[in-house]
């Protein structure tokens, strides 16, 4: 699907690319993130989903890098067949869609089965879902921490150039702040958090301090403490999301890819509506989205409550 986005030629093959290209991909990290817990034991599950969690940040962090570079490069091609076409513009999807070859070789290559398979059996699947009330919590804080960071983002990218002032590169440097901050620190939380606090305790920790961070972003318009109010906000960020992956996935061992999956689906749905609503509130004043979002961030931590012993 990267091939062929880089061979669009027209607004209806790029979003009938994307779109299959969004398909395909949506299994990816639930099956990762499955996998990984199938091979780790319980008392590893955070730290290892806190890696998982590291190496995409660490994609999102680099690969707009990289593509802006790619897209920027001096060759010169220009080639064209049918209603396909290639020109420098399409050697950042032609990367990908390389490298992602060379990813499958790979896994197909070394990457094992979980579990041996000496016969098939048919097997009735259920398409029906059993949502406990402490799944559902983990899915509205999975919501929240998502929605209040694409929001964040969004919102950042207009407030930094309009109303602080920022260049380009100012706004891509608090990105990469968030980015990387939420790579380094995910680890960190996970492999020593709990010797200091319950997972329920880094997770309520986590929100307070992403709220807190997000309401008094607003008031402040100096460079260094912007940046330093996206360090803060970040960390918190880190110390949530490891922590909800894993919690998802010890729920049950048979169901964790399901599990995962729907948190995956609930994440995206944040993904979604953050950007929509940080776009619409900015337009009634640079302080609502920060200050909505924050109040949100501080509210579900009362959800917390609810966060008892999994099923």
């Amino acid at each position: 699907m990267q091939l062929l986005t880089g061979l669009a030629t027209s607004l209806t093959m790029l979003y009938i690319a994307r779109i299959f290209g969004g398909i395909f991909t949506s299994s990816v990290i639930p099956v990762n993130n499955a996998y990984l817990s199938d091979i780790t034991s319980e008392k590893r599950r955070t730290k290892i989903m806190a890696w998982s969690g590291v190496a995409i940040s660490s994609g999102v962090i680099f690969g707009p890098v990289i593509g802006g570079f790619l897209s920027q490069t001096d060759i010169h091609i220009r080639y064209s067949i049918g209603l396909l076409h290639l020109d420098r513009f399409s050697v950042p999807f032609l990367f990908v869609a390389i490298l992602g070859l060379i990813v499958l070789f790979v896994v197909m290559k070394w990457l094992k089965n979980t579990a041996r398979v000496d016969k098939f059996t048919t097997k009735k699947v259920s398409l029906r879902f059993t949502f406990t009330k402490y799944f559902i919590v983990l899915l509205v804080l999975s919501f929240v921490i998502q929605f209040v960071v694409t929001l964040f983002e969004t919102a950042f990218s207009i407030y930094g150039k309009d109303e602080l002032g920022f260049n380009s590169n100012q706004v891509g440097i608090g990105f990469m702040l968030c980015g990387s901050i939420m790579a380094v620190l995910q680890p960190v939380f996970a492999t020593y958090g709990e010797r200091f606090l319950s997972t329920k305790k880094q997770i309520a920790l986590g929100l307070f301090i992403s709220g807190l961070s997000l309401i008094a972003f607003p008031f402040f318009n100096n460079e260094i403490l912007v940046y330093a109010l996206i360090i803060v906000f970040a960390a918190g960020g880190a110390m949530v999301t490891p922590n909800l992956l894993s919690a998802v996935s010890l729920i049950s061992n048979k169901d964790t890819g399901r599990n995962i999956s729907i948190q995956s689906s609930t994440n995206s749905i944040g993904q979604i509506l953050g950007p929509v609503l940080g776009t619409w509130l900015i337009t009634g004043g640079f302080y609502y989205p920060f200050i909505i979002a924050g109040i949100i961030v501080l509210v579900a931590i009362s959800t917390l409550f609810f966060l008892k012993n999994p099923p």
